[in-house]
Parts: structure tokens; C-alpha cells; sequence
């Protein structure tokens, strides 16, 4: 991927798009050629640090696990699910079992590390997902959310595991070099995954969430496809 190739894809992609009422997001595809996604080494499943926040909160699904009452109502719209300490021992094995898969972003309230560790700590820590503490308090937690938002899970595994991969690396409103510096990165994360490198890329595209697909170094039209 170079640099004057994205850029003039992101150009092209923006004339192309419709206005719309919301902040449409940005997202880059990345087809794959030469791969057998049933072998493992053939699957990407990989954490990026962009340089960019996207504006997508968290980076991912958001959980908060938290004692105090009045916390936890005033962050609810924070975090696609809160679990109360009361509740954690509560948990069967197969639901912690899809909190650790499900969850990209575990928090907890400092308190509650000692029961989140005492019934959860088995199957999370060996995934990686252990919550990090917080204090209770709602602007903390926003601002953290809001820096973890420079976090993606970049995978080909949509149910099962697919030929391409296709991620979030920005907003509308985000400048074309700040979309460029995502996606550059997010590309150089996936090739290192990849057996062959760059020899098993076949194409890449960038869209906008309701616009139409634009190929890298090509003379992209509108409309065109994957």
C-alpha cells in the first residue's frame, strides 16, 4: 500500500459518498489471495494500536464490572454492558466463557478486582482479559474509553473464518492523512500476520458506511465492487 495510493482513494471515496445526518465511518478492506483459512496459521486475529482514535468507543464491546450504585447508572450509556459485584458469582461457565470471547474492553471498579479475580480470573486471564481497574468516576472512565478507541481488532473471522478483513480506521470528519496513517498501519499489523506477506494480498478498498467501494491504485468508479 502506498501512501499517494490511499489518499487518492480516500479523495475519490469522499466525491463519491453522499451527504448523510450522522458521522459516517470509514473503513478499510483488505482482500486475501492463496490462503487456506481452515489452517490456523492462515487466520488473522491481531490488537492495533492506531495513531488515530476512530471515534468508535472503546475500540470494541465495553464491559464495566462496579460496586457503587449511583456509578454504575451515571456510565450504563457508556459501556454495552454492566455487571454488578453482587452478580459476578452468579456467572455460569459458559457465560464467562463469551465474555471473554465477546468483550474487547474489560473494566472494573477497584474494589471489585478481588471478586472478578476470585470467580472470573481462571478462563480471563488466560485470555488475555482481565479487567483494568478504575475509580468510580464517570469522566475518568470517558476519557479512558475514549483513548481505547485507538484499539481495533483486526481478524477474518466473521462466524467462520474469511478471505478478507474489513475494519474501522476512522470517521468522516477525520483528515485523509489521519485516515492514511490507520490504514497504513492497520495494513503493516495484518501483512506481518499473513505466510507470505504481501504476496497474499489481493486487493484492498476504502468506504464510508453508506458510500460505495473504492480500490487502491486503480482508476476507481463509483459503484464499484469488492
Amino acid at each position: 500500500m502506498q501512501k499517494k495510493d490511499i489518499l487518492q482513494a480516500l479523495k475519490t471515496m469522499r466525491e463519491n459518498t453522499k451527504a448523510r445526518k450522522f458521522t459516517q465511518s470509514v473503513e478499510l478492506i483488505i482482500n486475501f489471495k492463496g490462503l487456506d483459512t481452515k489452517k490456523p496459521i492462515n487466520q488473522v486475529d491481531v490488537k492495533v494500536t492506531m495513531p488515530h482514535a476512530t471515534g468508535k468507543k472503546g475500540g470494541g464491546k465495553t464491559l464495566l464490572f462496579a460496586k457503587d450504585i449511583d456509578f454504575m447508572e451515571s456510565v450504563k450509556g457508556d459501556f454495552d454492558r454492566v455487571i454488578a459485584e453482587a452478580d459476578i458469582a452468579k456467572l455460569k461457565k459458559k457465560e464467562i466463557a463469551q465474555i471473554a470471547v465477546e468483550y474487547d474492553v474489560l473494566l472494573a471498579e477497584g474494589p471489585v478486582m478481588l471478586t472478578v479475580g476470585k470467580y472470573l480470573g481462571q478462563q480471563l486471564a488466560t485470555k488475555g482479559k482481565m479487567p483494568k481497574p478504575v475509580q468510580p468516576n464517570k469522566a475518568m472512565v470517558e476519557q479512558m474509553l475514549k483513548q481505547m478507541g485507538s484499539v481495533t481488532r483486526v481478524t477474518n473471522k466473521k462466524g467462520k473464518f474469511m478471505p478478507l478483513v474489513q475494519i474501522v480506521i476512522g470517521n468522516e470528519k477525520m483528515t485523509d492523512d489521519q485516515l492514511m496513517e490507520n490504514a497504513m498501519i492497520i495494513e503493516d499489523s495484518v501483512v506481518k500476520e499473513l505466510p507470505r506477506k504481501q504476496q497474499n494480498l489481493k486487493s484492498v478498498f476504502v468506504k464510508e458506511s453508506m458510500g460505495p467501494t473504492v480500490k487502491l491504485g486503480a482508476e476507481a468508479k463509483k459503484g464499484e465492487s469488492k
